[in-house]
């Protein structure tokens, strides 16, 4: 009986199970060999398509910034399209945790992530954000979105109702936060957003407004 013929080996196949392996073992554990025993291959099949670990890992780490919607930087008011961005990130990094400290080396010369940047930083200098500012509004808005996708606030808290009356009475409730994970660290991240949201819209009636009066006439 002939054997089961392997897949073709294409970008997308090494890319998608690269994914699933980071997603499953974690970035440490991932290497080039770890994905060609997974795809049934040899470790040299890979460099046909990729010449180095890192140039998948870029690959990786561009098919999640991809998903990723800017829509709204284009034509909705900037409050409004920074709220949304964000949380597309958000959805986008949280569903693929364990690529993230990769992804927050920045962006490097991957083609959707300078997309993503620069369709955030163009909404916002469009907007009239100073570009100092619009890009500090960038990091600071990255910074925090990556942040909140590193792991679980509520699964932080291990379930053990005793460790915390014994010794932490403040936290005596804590050992339940697992339980409520979801409406926990999603209300930690609308809160924190609407925070920064909040003060950036202050921020923006001082300097922008500042800015305009400051423009020539005519």
């Amino acid at each position: 009986m002939s054997r089961p013929r392997q897949p073709r080996l294409t970008r997308q196949l090494i890319v998608e199970n690269a994914t699933a392996l980071i997603d499953a073992e974690g970035l440490p554990a991932f290497s080039t060999r770890r994905l060609a025993a997974e795809l049934g291959v040899r470790g040299p099949s890979l460099y046909n398509h990729f010449a180095t670990k890192d140039e998948i890992l870029d690959a990786v780490a561009d098919t999640v910034t991809g998903a990723v919607d800017t829509s709204g930087f284009a034509s909705r008011d900037w409050v409004v399209a920074l709220r949304d961005w964000a949380w597309s990130y958000r959805r986008a990094l949280t569903a693929h945790p364990n690529i993230v400290p990769y992804l927050a080396q920045g962006p490097g010369r991957r083609p959707a992530a300078l997309t993503m940047a620069d369709a955030v930083y163009g909404g916002l200098v469009r907007a009239g954000w100073p570009p100092a500012r619009a890009t500090h509004i960038g990091a600071a808005l990255r910074y925090f979105v990556a942040g909140s996708a590193l792991g679980s606030f509520a699964r932080g808290f291990v379930e053990d109702p005793e460790l915390y009356a014994a010794h932490y009475p403040h936290l005596r409730d804590a050992h339940r936060l697992a339980e409520h994970q979801q409406s926990v660290d999603e209300g930690a991240f609308a809160l924190g957003l609407d925070a920064l949201l909040h003060g950036l819209t202050a921020e923006y009636a001082r300097s922008v407004g500042t800015v305009e009066s400051a423009r020539p006439k005519g």
